[in-house]
């Protein structure tokens, strides 16, 4: 696996790149953020227009900075730069959506700051950092105590990655020190085109993303800018393109990497039994068909509904299955989901579920060794392997807009190819 971060010659490329792709899109790339209050409170004179760290005005100056350390009060924080415990009070009496004192947490960031030409022997300001992203300035005056929110700015980075599947895709960005949160990201725009159980060794991809930072820290991805994968030997393209007000992926051919059918109704589990019309049935000790697939994962894991639908029966099957929930998506196909440790909220017969709603999770109820989920798909009544379905695509580019997709689609398969 290959992975560059801000090389000259690929920050070039990402210029032409993202200036391209987004070139006739309403979606353009994000800039900054500001900090914005979520309340304040209103204190005795105008900020200064000119700006600093935090949003203090113009002028001020840091004198203590530091981490909330065990077992920490508020008051801890506040006594030892001067501050009175009147004004601690007052503090105290904040609204929660600004300072909640029972959220000081262990570890969290801190300051202190004066303004310049201040003569007074304590801070006017205290900072108190709720998260790597928000904070909240508290300014304490001679009469009066005000705060407001913010939040820091985010820088976007464009970065790339590259690599070959050993032994799973979340291995190969964790063993290479990329964010593995990528992976879920690709296992998303894929999720109808790849089976994400059934990677094998040899299987490549090539991704494009923008991650955002604050203070040099990621925080997470922003959104990928173009991806390909080598699956069994086929190329799959994920090339990013907005129509209709909603930013999508789609292959080389303008088609919509969204399907009626997600490929798999859980992620990140591996395949302990198949579609069979004989198997040894590991608790019966007898041959008899198992017409549907056995995904192991923990219980508790999220089970997704494949597609769109209702719900035709929810319950517990005396004859092995367990919980149960069916799901009827359209007059030919339907699913089933077994051996449930509970269902999702809200699902009872009837109700209608859209693709990738929560319908239950892993469990061993009924006849199971552990936890697992019996997975089942039907077509016109009849089993059929889920690992051999295919689903039509769905919203594929528009006609009048396949001259835009088509430069899009041209940069964004270039540069990949250049990973």
């Amino acid at each position: 696996m290959k992975s560059w971060r801000d090389p000259l010659a690929m920050l070039l490329l990402a210029v032409i790149t993202i200036g391209l792709v987004f070139m006739f899109s309403a979606d353009q790339r994000a800039q900054p953020i500001s900090p914005q209050p979520e309340e304040i409170i209103p204190q005795d004179a105008s900020p200064d227009p000119e700006e600093t760290v935090y949003g203090l005005p113009g002028g001020v100056q840091q004198v203590y900075s530091g981490r909330v350390r065990r077992n920490e009060t508020l008051a801890d924080l506040l006594l030892p730069q001067g501050i009175t415990f009147q004004e601690i009070y007052q503090i105290s009496l904040l609204p929660d959506s600004l300072l909640d004192e029972r959220k000081i947490k262990q570890g969290n960031s801190y300051a202190f700051f004066t303004n310049s030409d201040s003569t007074a022997s304590r801070p006017s300001f205290f900072v108190y950092e709720k998260d790597p992203l928000s904070y909240v300035v508290v300014g304490i005056g001679s009469d009066s105590i005000w705060a407001e929110n913010g939040i820091k700015p985010i820088s976007l980075r464009l970065q790339f990655a590259s690599g070959t599947i050993e032994t799973s895709l979340w291995e190969s960005m964790t063993s290479n020190e990329v964010n593995p949160m990528l992976a879920v990201e690709l296992s998303e725009i894929f999720a109808w085109s790849i089976d994400f159980f059934g990677l094998q060794p040899g299987d490549m991809y090539k991704v494009m993303y923008e991650e955002s930072f604050v203070d040099s820290q990621s925080i997470g991805i922003h959104r990928i800018t173009g991806a390909w994968f080598l699956h069994s030997g086929t190329d799959f393209w994920g090339i990013p393109f907005e129509q209709n007000g909603v930013r999508s992926f789609f292959d080389e051919e303008g088609n919509s990497l969204r399907k009626a059918f997600l490929k798999a109704p859980l992620r990140f589990s591996r395949i302990s039994s198949g579609f069979s019309n004989s198997r040894m049935h590991p608790v019966l000790k007898i041959r008899r068909p198992h017409h549907g697939v056995d995904y192991v994962a923990p219980t508790g894991t999220p089970v997704l509904s494949v597609g769109d639908g209702f719900v035709s029966g929810v319950g517990y099957q005396k004859n092995g299955g367990g919980n149960y929930v069916n799901i009827k998506h359209n007059s030919v196909y339907s699913t089933s989901y077994m051996h449930l440790s509970a269902f999702g909220k809200g699902i009872s017969q009837g109700v209608h579920v859209k693709q990738g709603d929560v319908i239950g999770y892993v469990g061993a109820t009924g006849l199971a060794t552990g936890p697992h989920l019996d997975f089942r798909f039907y077509k016109n009544g009849s089993a059929v392997n889920p690992l051999k379905v295919e689903a039509p695509p769905v919203e594929p580019v528009d006609e009048a807009r396949r001259s835009e997709f088509a430069i899009t689609r041209t940069v964004t398969m270039q540069a990949l190819k250049l990973l």
